[in-house]
């Protein structure tokens, strides 16, 4: 899924008012599975309490356009594109596992097929890491890919080290040292409650756009940054927050993409199709 661009190089104002809006509204329309679109009304009387003028900030003009409109407009299309798109493509562990073999057996990969974390009846190959391995091999013409890297991703110019990113990242396209592309990988089919290591995946990914942002503005230098998720009862049951605040990122410019479950199989191979045009 890539960004509305209607809702792109929107000032930071903008970003700050989606997320205290949707913190004091809330995510999810009570007594509903899906995602809220919140009211003028709900809007004025929690920021009133946090003594913030709504009809003050809603007439201030962003991209040529009243700040209070734009918002709504957001807010409708946030939840639009998440109950109607990004639901019906997250996977369950049973999914998952139907895709997966269907692709191992069809492209017979010879990249690596991790291992999930789990243990017992649940220890099995990384469903999603897998497919996204696969599907990267068998459209990339030859070309390396550093599947699992086990250093920083690192740029340079002239010879020199211009930029090392603070953590390592899931995949890098074609090696960790100067890429076309990165990725991030979140897969969570066994996992029973939403814990603070989920959480913690968006803030990383969020550090990563901010240092890939912070590189592009001062070296001109552009890398393809992915988020890659599944896991229907995780990200939908337990963490439609976490889906909205995802949605914020890309629009934001943090992300260039992100894919969502089964949208691996649908986009994954344009989009390697794309890096190797680039080599």
């Amino acid at each position: 899924m890539k960004a509305n661009d209607k809702f792109l190089n929107l000032p930071k104002t903008f970003w700050a008012s989606v997320r205290l809006i949707s913190q004091e509204v809330g995510y999810t329309a009570k007594g509903t599975n899906q995602i809220k679109i919140p009211s003028v009304d709900e809007i004025k009387l929690k920021l009133g309490e946090l003594e913030i003028d709504y009809d003050q900030l809603r007439i201030q003009v962003v991209s040529s356009q009243k700040m209070g409109l734009l918002l709504e407009e957001y807010f409708v299309y946030r939840a639009d594109i998440l109950n109607n798109y990004v639901e019906p493509r997250l996977m369950d562990g049973r999914k998952a596992k139907q895709v997966f073999r269907d692709h191992l057996s069809r492209l017979k990969p010879s990249c690596p097929i991790p291992v999930n974390k789990q243990k017992g009846k649940k220890k099995a190959p990384a469903y999603l890491t897998g497919l996204v391995n696969m599907l990267i091999e068998a459209n990339s013409k030859g070309w390396p890919c550093d599947y699992g890297p086990h250093q920083l991703t690192t740029i340079t110019k002239n010879n020199l080290p211009v930029r090392t990113l603070a953590r390592r990242v899931d995949g890098v396209f074609p090696s960790s040292v100067n890429p076309i592309a990165i990725w991030e990988i979140k897969e969570y089919y066994y996992t029973t409650t939403f814990g603070s290591r989920v959480a913690d995946g968006i803030y990383e990914t969020l550090l990563d756009g901010l240092e890939l942002e912070e590189l592009k503005e001062h070296e001109g230098i552009k890398i393809q940054h992915y988020l890659i998720i599944d896991a229907h009862d995780t990200w939908w049951t337990q963490g439609k927050s976490y889906l909205c605040r995802i949605v914020d990122l890309l629009h934001m410019g943090l992300i260039d993409e992100v894919l969502f479950g089964h949208e691996v199989v649908e986009r994954l191979p344009a989009l390697v199709k794309e890096w190797v045009s680039h080599m």
